[in-house]
């Protein structure tokens, strides 16, 4: 099965010692759903598969980054016309901005989190948004001052630049 792979996934699991599909599948549970890394070992237990939930999260640091890569490479690309925005959430009791946005199919485009909210965060967003996607025709953004000016100084060096759009919300209107 490891000959289907690519090579960096390959060269990660030649020290693994469990099957293939016994790895995939306790790293996919841990990401997709709210379970502890002992949640799994308890779980590989009762399938009769002893594995220790330290071996567990050695898998997901080893897999993860080369899985992301192998799957960006296969994400469908995306439209032409982005809606950005951010938003707050807080992760291990401490708030952060997750930038993100989605094209006019609601396909994410991408998305990065940061702990501020100014203009250099939504700058490197943009940045490998743009990197990563290719160069959008129009942005829809809100009323946000960071986002506005990180599309300003992108905008700045090139000859077409990117249309920026104001977020219109249903039901809401400027006097």
């Amino acid at each position: 099965m490891t000959e289907k792979l690519s090579p960096g996934v390959g060269k990660v699991l030649k020290r693994l010692h469990y099957p293939l599909d016994v790895m995939l599948l306790c790293v996919r549970w841990y990401v997709a759903y709210p379970l502890s890394l002992r949640h799994l070992e308890q779980m590989m237990a009762e399938r009769g598969i002893a594995v220790d939930h330290s071996t567990v999260h050695r898998w997901a640091l080893k897999l993860l980054p080369v899985l992301e890569k192998a799957f960006r490479r296969r994400k469908r690309t995306v439209g032409k016309s982005w809606r950005m925005d951010e938003t707050y959430i807080r992760i291990r009791g401490e708030w952060r901005y997750l930038y993100r946005a989605v094209d006019k199919a609601g396909n994410t485009v991408d998305f990065l989190l940061r702990a501020p909210r100014d203009k250099a965060a939504a700058r490197a967003y943009f940045e490998k948004a743009i990197d990563q996607n290719g160069e959008p025709e129009t942005v829809t953004i809100d009323k946000s001052g960071s986002n506005l000016a990180a599309l300003r100084a992108i905008n700045a060096p090139r000859e077409v630049p990117i249309e920026v759009a104001p977020l219109v919300r249903a039901g809401s209107r400027d006097f």
